[in-house]
């Protein structure tokens, strides 16, 4: 029984470390290669590189808070919602290997946007998807992960509502 939980938080350490270091690396390329409003067309003008400084959060909402609040709101806040993410996933046994990993998806993303925010003040953001009907803002790696853990999450939901739907006389 010990193996298994060593291998159970062998496993959510290495998604946490995983979506936190894929975050970090590309965005460190991002810094050091693409200048800031740059646009770089990786396919045709579908997905675009283009550096941005965001010191808001989720579409720049909350960018123009005072520095005080902005602190609390998007550092100190996330970052202890995390920490009782990160026990969470660690301490509750009954959780599917799926909602494990959703949840350190979204623990990972949300420790790259928050190193950042604790290290430079801001999040560096670098992606933008064109697709003429739809378009996203900029956004980054860690965003990314936030929302692939959200969708496995919302997923494992969906499975375990429908299976319990169907046991049901």
């Amino acid at each position: 029984m010990e193996i298994k939980k060593t291998l159970r938080t062998l496993f959510i350490l290495a998604l946490l470390i995983s979506n936190v270091g894929c975050d970090q690396f590309t965005k460190g390329i991002a810094r050091q290669k693409i200048e800031y409003h740059e646009q770089i067309s990786l396919i045709k003008n579908y997905l675009t590189l283009t550096k941005i400084e965001n010191t808001g959060a989720f579409l720049s909402v909350g960018n123009n808070l005072p520095e005080p609040l902005k602190t609390i709101l998007l550092t100190i806040s996330p970052l202890l919602i995390l920490i009782a993410a990160f026990f969470y996933v660690l301490r509750v046994k009954h959780l599917s290997n799926l909602s494990i990993a959703g949840i350190c998806f979204v623990i990972g993303g949300g420790i790259g946007n928050i190193y950042d925010r604790i290290q430079y003040g801001s999040v560096t953001d670098f992606l933008h998807i064109d697709l003429v009907v739809f378009q996203t803002g900029i956004f980054n790696m860690a965003d990314v992960s936030i929302m692939t853990g959200m969708c496995m999450i919302l997923f494992n939901l969906y499975r375990r509502a429908v299976s319990a739907d169907d046991t049901m006389p």
